[in-house]
């Protein structure tokens, strides 16, 4: 496991039916099941959960959240709070981030490992 899929990258895999390896954030896992429907929520939740790596908020994010925040805030170029946790969560696994949205590009200078797509 070397990838942390963002949200925007597992949507078009999934519109796709490609698979590619690699971990969610519990952030992204929420994100798709939000969008289902609550009759195939569930069914998605397990298909999701034994083809992925779930990885949650432990210590290690809080921390890297906290300090991508305050660098952030600092020059005034903050990044919506799900996407932060979710740049927080590859970085502290040190996994790169797959991703659709060009506004992670600001957090490669904070030692974000990126794979973004178009």
């Amino acid at each position: 496991m070397k990838k942390l899929i963002d949200t925007s990258a597992l949507l078009e895999d999934l519109r796709r039916g490609v698979f590619e390896e690699g971990a969610l954030s519990v952030i992204t896992l929420i994100e798709v099941l939000r969008g289902v429907s609550e009759g195939k929520r569930e069914s998605v939740k397990s298909l999701l959960e034994e083809s992925y790596a779930i990885l949650g908020i432990d210590n290690r994010v809080v921390l890297a959240y906290c300090e991508l925040y305050s660098e952030l805030r600092k020059r005034g170029e903050l990044v919506p709070d799900a996407d932060l946790l979710v740049a927080a969560t590859a970085l502290a696994h040190g996994l790169t981030l797959v991703t659709k949205d060009r506004h992670f590009e600001r957090l490669e200078k904070h030692g974000l490992k990126l794979e973004l797509r178009s």
